[in-house]
């Protein structure tokens, strides 16, 4: 039988019940009666991350890790919060302690990548979004944010070729579109970057181009065709 009343039940009601200002309470409470309770350190950290109190989210995880100097869950909220405060220098710093433990963490190797980004590292951070698809090639958010540094970089065409990629693995993200559009107007590919905006993948451009010049029409009309006769089948 589950104990409703028992503190980790409590928290998960909690947490997905998205009551954070609760949550924050009730281990709040806890840590009155247990200083060191490491349930309620971790959660209350996390709880302040939700409710955007990231200085205060810190405090809680430095408590865990001057009781376990290489916690990877404090360390995490804490990259977090740090991320949000802009702190990418101190981020970097932290990741590294994750990955001299474990190599291999992607969700670091992500984190590393996208703080030398926005410290305008765009080289640097490539070789960490490179390790983490050895790791896993399907791996989106390396994907994206390797065509976000390779675009920084001018190498646009490679960049969209990243983009591609994430699209295949997941067509949902929209953002995507957007993103690989603009890159080939700098290109200056109009037709490719109007077909990448309505969420064609690469493969597939050159059909409707070619389509289009057989037909003697635009690569607009030829989409708009080809989109009429799969709304009909």
């Amino acid at each position: 039988m589950v104990d409703l009343l028992d503190p980790s039940n409590v928290i998960t009601r909690m947490f997905n019940a998205q009551k954070y200002g609760e949550l924050y309470e009730y281990c709040k409470n806890l840590l009155e009666k247990i200083p060191n309770d490491m349930v309620a350190l971790q959660n209350i950290s996390l709880s302040l991350i939700y409710l955007k109190k990231f200085d205060e989210a810190i405090i809680y995880c430095n408590k865990v890790l001057e009781i376990r100097n290489s916690d990877t869950y404090a360390l995490k909220n804490k990259i977090y919060a740090l991320e949000n405060l802009k702190k990418h220098e101190q981020v970097l710093e932290l990741c590294q302690i994750i990955l001299t433990h474990d190599s291999k963490d992607i969700w670091a190797l992500n984190s590393m990548g996208l703080s030398l980004n926005e410290l305008n590292r765009h080289q640097d951070a490539l070789k960490f979004y490179d390790t983490t698809l050895i790791i896993d090639p399907n791996d989106v958010t390396a994907l994206m944010n390797k065509a976000i540094s390779l675009s920084h970089l001018g190498k646009y065409r490679d960049a969209v070729s990243y983009y591609d990629m994430a699209q295949i693995i997941n067509p949902k993200l929209k953002e995507i579109h957007l993103a690989k559009s603009r890159l080939l107007d700098k290109l200056g590919m109009s037709d490719d970057a109007f077909l990448a905006a309505q969420g064609v993948l690469n493969k597939d451009m050159e059909k409707i181009k070619n389509n289009a010049k057989e037909n003697k029409c635009s690569v607009f009309n030829q989409f708009c065709q080809e989109e009429f006769e799969k709304l009909n089948k």
